[in-house]
């Protein structure tokens, strides 16, 4: 036989978690990403990394276009969005990235594009990475990415 409750025994059952249980849980997640936290930080590193490579990539395609429309590469990146002065509005056909403005990179730093290119004959573009100086192991570059 199941034993009744009464309404008094109801109304007397906590409504609110304690600050004992609260604590609990959040020594549990303290825990929990002290053990998690360094694996999720090393992927989210290759994953900045991985995306200033596309970027570069997404670059490359849009001054292959913009290369095929004017006859030669922009002077600038900013270029592939704006329509520079010296160039024809009839073969000007951007603007060449979908974001209609030139992203920075995933650290927040500007990429940085020459042309003609010391590395890659027409053009070098890059990143300075994390550290935000130029020729440093953390740097991504085009030209490293054309021989892959």
């Amino acid at each position: 036989m199941i034993p009744k409750v009464s309404l008094r025994a109801k109304r007397n059952l906590p409504l609110a978690f304690t600050l004992m249980e609260i604590i609990l849980v959040v020594v549990i997640i303290g825990i929990m990403l002290t053990l998690v936290g360094p694996r999720i930080t090393g992927k989210t590193k290759k994953a900045q990394a991985i995306a200033a490579k596309r970027q570069i990539d997404a670059f490359k395609n849009a001054l292959q276009q913009y290369e095929m429309d004017i006859g030669d590469f922009p002077k600038a990146l900013a270029d592939l969005v704006v329509r520079p002065s010296d160039v024809p509005e009839d073969k000007w056909n951007g603007p060449y990235l979908s974001a209609n403005k030139v992203p920075k990179d995933p650290w927040g730093h500007d990429y940085h594009y020459k042309s003609p290119g010391e590395h890659f004959k027409d053009y070098d573009i890059w990143s300075d990475g994390k550290d935000g100086q130029s020729g440093t192991d953390d740097d991504v570059i085009s030209w490293e990415t054309e021989q892959k």
